[in-house]
């Protein structure tokens, strides 16, 4: 099947939301395809608790992965990467003054990257980095609902006092919750990121994902997901690699509906969480740019 002629699930729901239209899937299969063809270099500052899933998800989506902690080397490297990605979830005390100056840094460069902020408002340091990147804002953000929740409070874009507490890494709100935060806050980032394009994508039981304008659901995936280390941190990954090749908004769809397919597929050939994880990789090798195109998404 070609690109040009992917075809839209009958399957998609009455009601108020509506099949993505089929430019979006050819935008879509062409940023697979186009992440394979080239495999583009998506470097990342990451949680060193998940790096190396991290890193092997990347390789399995097609890309390139590196991985640095020093915001020079970081800062050199991104003249060769496609986009770059920042992950929170570890944190280091000198992270405090690394991560505003390598955001700073791409900021100038004009350079894509994205931001997981993850366990956003827990701890003082955690808080003043994740404040510090409204000054120079990512291209996009990906997380779970409560942290996009309280980025959105963190920048002082929503109500503070709406803002919820997340369970460390875990959210404690729905997807739902989050929908007035994630278009505020890719309004916000296309409007000051230098690039002039954002996205958010807020991971759930449905995903969510916008550009501040659109908003679309991507049902599916896999509870398995919840049940290994780096599920999300290897997602914020494979978006940066698809983010070097594709606008903010495909870029995000395409990872989600890729991830969505792979757990599908991972879980149905596994036992248990270890070879949940290895299912998972070969999965994200084996999808082919039709089939995450042909992923159940639509728009509200």
């Amino acid at each position: 099947m070609s690109i040009e002629h992917i075809e839209v699930p009958a399957n998609a729901p009455a009601g108020d939301t509506r099949d993505a239209a089929p430019d979006i899937r050819r935008r879509i299969a062409r940023a697979v395809g186009d992440v394979r063809g080239r495999t583009p270099l998506a470097q990342s500052f990451t949680n060193f608790v998940t790096i190396n899933l991290v890193a092997n998800a990347q390789l399995a989506a097609g890309g390139t992965a590196a991985m640095s902690f020093l915001p020079d080397d970081i800062i050199d490297t991104a003249a060769i990467s496609g986009a770059d990605y920042i992950n929170v979830g570890t944190l280091l005390p000198f992270y405090k003054d690394a991560l505003p100056q390598v955001a700073r840094a791409f900021h100038t460069a004009s350079h894509p990257w994205v931001l997981d902020p993850v366990a956003a408002g827990i701890g003082a340091t955690r808080t003043a980095i994740l404040t510090s990147f409204k000054r120079w804002p990512p291209t996009i953000v990906r997380g779970n609902a409560s942290e996009i929740i309280a980025l959105d409070a963190m920048w002082g874009l929503g109500d503070a006092d709406t803002a919820s507490r997340p369970a460390g890494v875990e959210s404690v709100d729905a997807v739902d919750s989050a929908v007035a935060a994630a278009l505020r806050l890719a309004r916000f980032m296309a409007a000051h990121n230098g690039i002039g394009k954002a996205a958010v994508a807020v991971s759930g039981a449905v995903d969510l994902v916008t550009d501040g304008e659109d908003v679309y659901r991507l049902p599916g995936g896999s509870a398995m997901m919840t049940k290994i280390t780096g599920a999300g941190c290897s997602l914020g990954g494979v978006t940066a690699v698809y983010l070097a090749v594709a606008d903010p908004l495909t870029a995000a769809l395409a990872s989600t509906a890729l991830y969505n397919r792979a757990g599908e597929i991972a879980e149905r050939h596994s036992a248990g969480p270890g070879s949940f994880q290895t299912a998972l990789l070969d999965a994200l090798w084996n999808l082919t740019a039709e089939q995450v195109a042909e992923s159940e998404i639509l728009r509200d």
